[in-house]
Formats: structure tokens, sequence, C-alpha cells
């Protein structure tokens, strides 16, 4: 079992920055593929950022390019996501997530998630 704690969401005017964090336990050797998710009120839970254990690629998708940036801490077994240049449309709730198959875009891919945190940003 893979226990995983997101803290740093919270309300932001667009522009804005969050740094999301993401503390992972247990059978930590297994998260070689960690990642972020989010959900929006009405809508599906879609892929943000992945990143792999052994060989630090990242992926993003196509909406958050350029303004996040997804990196970790194997000695914490912490994962972060900066998020810069906030936008009305990034409100959500974001999951972290590990992923055995070390599939990281398609959401149900992740066998393991976080309990999630609001990042609200207004306009």
């Amino acid at each position: 079992q893979v226990q995983l704690v997101e803290s740093g969401g919270g309300l932001v005017q667009a522009g804005g920055s969050l740094r999301l964090s993401c503390a992972a336990s247990g059978r930590t050797f297994s998260t070689d593929a960690m990642g972020w998710c989010r959900q929006a009120p009405g809508k599906e839970r879609e892929f943000v950022a992945g990143i792999r254990r052994s060989s630090l690629m990242t992926y993003y998708a196509d909406s958050v390019k350029g303004r996040f940036t997804i990196s970790r801490d194997n000695a914490k077994s912490t994962v972060y996501l900066q998020m810069n240049k906030l936008k009305p449309e990034d409100t959500a709730v974001y999951y972290c997530a590990a992923s055995l198959s070390g599939i990281l875009v398609v959401t149900s891919e992740y066998d393991y998630w976080g309990q999630g945190t609001q990042v609200t940003v207004s306009s």
C-alpha cells in the first residue's frame, strides 16, 4: 500500500502562484511513476503532470505546459507541483497519485490516490 497526502492548496488571484506537495509513505519503492490530476466541478478527472523517479522525465497536459512544473525529492518521498500564472480555469481539486504500471497520462492507470487539495483561482 502507498499512502499519499497532499498539501498546499488554497485561494489565489489569477496570475498568482501556488505550490502543492505530496508526501508518500508505505511502499514508496513502488512509486516510480507519480503524477497530479485534477477534477473541476461537473467535469471528469484529468491528467495534469507526471514524473518518473528513475529518469526524472516529466509529462504535462497541454493546458498547463509552460506554467506548471512537477518535481520530486526522492529522499523525502515527496512530489511537488509548482503552479504559476494561474487561471480561473485551473480551479479544481488536485490529486496526487501513483501509477504501478508506469503510465502517467491516463487517469485510470493510477492505483493510489491522495485525498485531494482544493485550488481556487479568482478572476
